[in-house]
């Protein structure tokens, strides 16, 4: 080799003899360590102290990897992406990239991944090149384009009642067994997008192939999954649904329209939960810590819609536990999100599907985007319906006479027809012009 390129190399910045620091504690959630200077978001490597390939270049595991997340003078702390059993005080911590980035392209339709971007279907590894960091800002205010088309689902009660907009957040409020999972595969199977985007984040293991097979049959066209599931670590809970943003991110750059969807955000926070008091944090509602609720609009900040791009139009779970709505991670979703979806549970006895409290439910963006008649649709359907609800006890008991209010005597007239429209069969898809029409019919 010529010296001029031997003074290159040697002049240049590439690491010929990476740093190596030492763990001086291991926790359950929390590892530290010294004798380098990383910063916080740095990806490390963990090798045992009598490692024969320490250093040597090679495809990374979640068992070895670990992020940076809080530096202190002399020491630094490690969140483990996998756990921490069989790692020992003194083994070796080296820095192998400045962020975390997850492989983005073409070659990621009709694939299933975890947070790292390492598939986990057994369909071979991913033919991609391309790179996308996990972690940016969300779109610049002035830069969000104005959320001015519908968003059809396929779906009457929601397509009707409660219409989505191209670029829109909504959040899926609902008790455990309720039926979320049967409404995202509704809304996956119904949608008119060009890419859709699942992020499964801290459910059990079994309900990832239950929801390809049955929610999806298995169809996973123009589809991309990234799977968390319960038994992984916090750090791949939490990351995996910025993995799933920065790839619908990737498509939305070129221009595409990308439905996101998320189960659950409960799950995801718990993580955070986890991780937050792991670090010393303060606990505050219900334990969770002051990072839990700023991390909450760092994720669903990045959906929408933007100028000279395409769109990611969001739905993110919520799991209400015990169907309290003021558990403060539903309470501060539904101050961040556009509209929210409530399932009722009561619904769901009467054997109404998808079990959609409409009246409880609302689009922010609803009135932007629709009729004039099909805004005078919706809401004397609401009204009727609350009407129903109201006096649902005198009816029931025959103490309501017929005569006594016109109104109520209407609602008592369209309540089958009212009904019917709020059910539908899983696999059954409706357009949307359709069902503003049978909506208007059904109130004329």
């Amino acid at each position: 080799m010529p010296l001029s390129h031997i003074r290159q190399k040697l002049n240049s910045n590439l690491n010929l003899s990476p740093s190596f620091g030492n763990i001086i504690k291991i926790t359950p959630n929390i590892i530290m360590a010294n004798g380098i200077s990383p910063s916080v978001g740095d990806i490390v490597e963990f090798s045992s102290r009598d490692c024969k390939n320490l250093g040597v270049k090679r495809e990374l595991q979640s068992a070895d990897l670990g992020m940076v997340s809080a530096v202190e003078k002399d020491c630094f702390l490690v969140n483990p992406f996998s756990f921490v059993e069989g790692r020992k005080s003194g083994d070796f911590v080296r820095i192998v990239k400045a962020g975390l980035q997850i492989p983005v392209g073409e070659a990621l339709k009709g694939r299933i991944i975890n947070p790292l971007g390492t598939p986990i279907d057994g369909k071979g590894a991913l033919n991609t090149t391309q790179k996308a960091p996990l972690l940016r800002s969300p779109i610049a205010a002035m830069k969000r384009g104005v959320i001015d088309e519908v968003f059809e689902l396929g779906i009457k009660s929601i397509d009707g009642l409660l219409t989505c907009g191209k670029g829109q957040k909504i959040g899926i409020f609902a008790g455990s067994g309720v039926g979320k999972s049967s409404l995202m595969g509704m809304i996956v199977n119904g949608v008119k997008a060009q890419i859709k985007v699942i992020a499964l984040i801290g459910e059990r293991g079994r309900e990832v192939p239950e929801f390809v097979y049955k929610n999806l049959n298995n169809d996973l066209t123009n589809t991309i999954i990234v799977v968390a599931t319960s038994d992984d670590s916090p750090l791949m809970r939490k990351y995996g649904a910025f993995s799933a943003m920065a790839i619908a991110e990737f498509f939305k750059q070129q221009g595409k329209d990308v439905l996101f969807m998320m189960d659950s955000i409960t799950r995801f926070a718990m993580a955070q939960r986890e991780i937050g008091l792991a670090l010393g944090e303060p606990p505050t509602s219900k334990g969770y810590p002051p990072s839990t609720l700023t991390i909450l609009p760092q994720l669903m900040e990045r959906a929408g819609k933007e100028e000279d791009a395409g769109s990611i139009t969001a739905f993110f779970t919520i799991l209400v536990e015990g169907d309290d709505l003021n558990d403060p991670i539903a309470d501060q979703s539904r101050s961040i999100l556009d509209g929210h979806i409530m399932l009722s549970r009561e619904l769901t006895d009467f054997g109404i599907y998808p079990p959609i409290n409409v009246l409880n439910s609302a689009s922010r963006v609803m009135h932007d985007i629709i009729t004039p008649a099909h805004t005078q649709a919706v809401r004397k359907f609401r009204r009727l319906y609350s009407l129903l609800k109201e006096n649902e006890v005198l009816i029931r008991i025959g103490a309501y006479q017929k005569g006594s209010d016109p109104e109520l005597d209407e609602a008592l007239e369209k309540k089958p027809l009212m009904e019917e429209f709020l059910k539908q069969d899983l696999l059954e898809k409706w357009d949307f012009y359709k069902t503003r029409e049978q909506l208007q019919v059904i109130m004329s």
